[in-house]
């Protein structure tokens, strides 16, 4: 559906139960192989990914590893919920170094402790702009 540029600026939803989002069979989905250092493709603007289960040292250690995911773009902003696998509340996620199709996806433990889990994590992309 085309509708004018004005309509488009003004999108918004009244439903308490609705609203503005993306249909089931919109997302994408992926597992991360090996470590949590190990890069991954998980391509579309809504979707789930599962972090492998590798170690990751406590007081704020971090993992980085290369995103790639084709609807990407330099000013985009991705939103991050800890939805299962793991303990909740015990990592930080983080998309930087956005390019056009990748970026750097680092997840970080914020406890005391190394911990093992395997994190899986929902994410939104929201299209950004400059200016």
């Amino acid at each position: 559906v085309s509708l004018p540029s004005a309509t488009l600026a003004n999108i918004t939803s009244a439903l308490k139960t609705g609203g503005v989002g993306y249909a089931t069979g919109a997302g994408s989905s992926t597992t991360q192989g090996t470590s949590k250092a190990t890069g991954f493709t998980c391509s579309g603007l809504t979707g789930r990914i599962t972090f492998n289960n590798s170690a990751l040292a406590g007081y704020g250690t971090s993992s980085g590893a290369t995103w790639t995911n084709t609807s990407l773009a330099a000013n985009d902003i991705v939103l991050f919920n800890h939805r299962s696998g793991g303990t909740i509340g015990a990592y930080t996620f983080n998309a930087a170094a956005m390019l056009a199709g990748s970026c750097t996806m680092t997840i970080t433990n914020v406890t005391s402790g190394s911990i093992s889990e395997a994190p899986v994590v929902d994410f939104i992309v929201f299209k950004g702009a400059v200016a």
